[in-house]
């Protein structure tokens, strides 16, 4: 009889190497330090801003029929880049190629704008009410993103998250398009102090490269720099409507 030969099979951990674990700590820090920065910097803009949004509030409700705040679905960071996965995520859905989420706003449109589906904002938007209007130039209506922030499903600076129908398009019109969702969005972001809001898809192919170029160089110095220049945005309806 042969001798029956039994071969020792030996698992291997998989080591990571000195560097690369290295890189890794740095990295977490620095995103833990980056999400106590956003956090604080949201809070303290929410209870700075309360006044303002308090008179905006008031002139939704007076200006229009409809609820004071917009709540609208959007793609967030990608799922493969996230420690855990939402405990309200189905395996069984499609991927929309990051982690969904309801972005809030201040609402800015008549309650039946979007009943034939969504679409572009345009310049002097009929669907746009008067108080609206007003918000969109100096960007107030964005103001009750900072909730959003605190919840960790924003930063205040980062690419703008986009809905999932048009999200789905443009990933099919623009091959670099889904590269965006390897950072968290933001309120504000490099292409928004750049460029106005989106109209064509040219529009967005430019905004696509600024938000590489943000995702390349992000940190907390860039997001103040960002920051402070959205201010002037702000004050002097640059790129607003």
């Amino acid at each position: 009889m042969e001798r029956s030969c039994s071969i020792p099979i030996v698992k291997e951990a998989y080591r990571r190497s000195p560097s690369s674990s290295k890189k890794e700590r740095r990295s977490a820090r620095a995103e833990n330090l980056n999400r106590v920065m956003n956090v604080a910097l949201a809070t303290i803009g929410l209870i700075l801003a309360a006044p303002i949004m308090l008179v905006f509030a008031v002139l939704v409700k007076l200006t229009s029929p409809g609820p004071i705040f917009y709540a609208q679905a959007r793609v967030g960071l990608d799922r493969r880049r996230t420690a855990r996965m939402p405990s309200v995520y189905d395996r069984r859905t499609r991927d929309l190629g990051g982690r969904p989420f309801m972005i809030l706003k201040f609402r800015t449109m008549r309650i039946d704008s979007e009943q034939n589906g969504a679409v572009w904002a345009v310049k002097s938007d009929a669907r746009v009410t008067p108080a609206g209007r007003l918000m969109r130039k100096y960007r107030i209506d964005e103001l009750p993103q900072l909730v959003n922030v605190i919840r960790g499903e924003m930063n205040i600076v980062g690419p703008r998250p986009e809905r999932p129908s048009i999200f789905s398009r443009l990933c099919d019109d623009i091959a670099e398009y889904p590269l965006r969702q390897r950072a968290r969005p933001g309120i504000t972001g490099l292409a928004q102090v750049n460029q106005a809001y989106d109209t064509s898809i040219d529009d967005v192919r430019t905004k696509v490269r600024y938000d590489l170029q943000y995702i390349e160089r992000r940190g907390v110095a860039k997001d103040l720099i960002i920051m402070a220049r959205t201010v002037p945005v702000m004050i002097f309806r640059k790129g607003g409507w």
